[in-house]
């Protein structure tokens, strides 16, 4: 290949890389910043909603005793979805509509209350009550939607725009990933050694050398950021990766699916007789109860392991069938969600992701900056030239 050849390509990779910037800049800069907030979304929370966390114990109540108090709480035609016990905080329960059948109360209600959300689009708005587990007080009540890391959740995702927003997400991932890739031909240097790359006056200006050198040590983190935020975005298409996964892990965890589902107004069994023929085959605290639902008419009683991934033990609601424990399928999906958002993945990991999320948007301003330069820059030198052709032509008409 031809250094000419190679130049010509190079100003196409450069201008790429800078409308992808410039024109997703107002994209980009918020999707970057409230995925770095959310990395610690729950300290976020505690700081935020300091009322939610002042426990006066540890879960020593029966399951019914939560349930109920969280009960009291909802609004009518809502019951129960799951309880979530943490290590050191309250018991969070979640509510929605019930599922329609017979003797739901408030089903007329629920109905309309699914029309509207089915319109709106996405999954079913829900109820989150915060109980103390030491004395099963109602601490607070919120909707899912509500508050500012729910926000942030519903920013990051799909710019909070119904329907539609989730995809613009992908895209703009997407977009990402191509200026991650544009942006380490532009840093490599065109002549000499690699360690060129390395020198931090690369140019004239402060905002040039920063934006080469941090998009450099964050290309592959971005990189990656990208990729799986577009994975997320579009499940249907990346469906048929996820569908060979989750038949090797031995099932479909549809995350879409389950977020839609609804609980059932009035299940069989009771959940403290749940509890207790699940506790033989756990081990470790109980750490979540999921009551059953459209979807899957199973309770689902999960531990939290010593040193290992949570257990979950699934008892059918109508017939009492037990299910051991097994460990969570890690499907394609999965494992992508843990690398984007780093659940259980570490500081380490969650640092990363972090830095991930804020210098793009540092990137995307120097590069802003950078371009607003290169146009006074060309501005003076088209005014130059002007200059010097009226120059000669002024002479001599005098």
């Amino acid at each position: 290949m031809t250094q000419s050849t190679v130049l010509r390509l190079r100003g196409w990779w450069l201008s790429i890389h800078k409308w992808i910037g410039i024109l997703l800049a107002v994209l980009i800069i918020p999707l970057s910043v409230t995925g770095a907030a959310l990395v610690w979304d729950g300290a976020l929370d505690r700081a935020l909603n300091p009322g939610r966390y002042e426990v006066t114990g540890t879960p020593a109540l029966p399951a019914s005793a939560y349930a109920e108090a969280a009960r009291a709480a909802l609004r009518p035609g809502e019951s129960l979805l799951s309880l979530r016990f943490e290590e050191e905080g309250p018991v969070v329960a979640t509510a929605a509509r019930a599922a329609d059948g017979e003797g739901a109360r408030g089903a007329p209600r629920a109905r309309e209350g699914a029309r509207r959300e089915g319109r709106r689009g996405g999954p079913p708005v829900r109820t989150n009550v915060w109980i103390d587990p030491g004395s099963a007080r109602v601490l607070d009540v919120a909707s899912s939607n509500s508050g500012l890391v729910r926000m942030l959740h519903r920013l990051h995702g799909s710019f909070m725009i119904p329907g539609v927003g989730r995809q613009i997400v992908g895209w703009v991932g997407v977009a990402m990933l191509l200026s991650c890739l544009t942006g380490i031909w532009l840093w490599w240097p065109v002549g000499g050694n690699v360690q060129r790359g390395f020198r931090w006056k690369r140019r004239d200006s402060f905002s040039a050398n920063l934006h080469h050198q941090l998009g450099f040590w964050i290309l592959l983190p971005l990189a990656m950021l990208s990729f799986t935020g577009a994975w997320i975005s579009f499940p249907q298409f990346f469906g048929r990766f996820e569908a060979a996964s989750a038949q090797r892990a031995g099932g479909p965890p549809d995350r879409a699916r389950a977020m839609s589902a609804r609980p059932l107004p009035a299940p069989r069994l009771p959940v403290d007789e749940v509890v207790r023929a699940a506790r033989p085959l756990g081990e470790g605290a109980l750490a979540s109860i999921a009551w059953p639902t459209d979807r899957e008419a199973v309770w689902k009683i999960g531990f939290r392991a010593e040193g290992g991934p949570a257990r979950e033990v699934r008892i059918d609601d109508a017939s009492g069938a037990v299910t051991p424990p097994a460990p969570p399928p890690e499907t394609v999906a999965r494992k992508m969600r843990r690398w984007h958002d780093g659940t259980g993945m570490g500081p380490l990991w969650q640092t990363v992701i972090f830095l991930g999320g804020v210098i793009p948007a540092v990137l995307s301003v120097t590069g802003i900056v950078m371009w607003l330069r290169t146009r006074r820059w060309r501005a003076r030198i088209e005014r130059k030239r002007k200059a010097a052709r009226r120059g000669p032509a002024t002479q001599a008409a005098e």
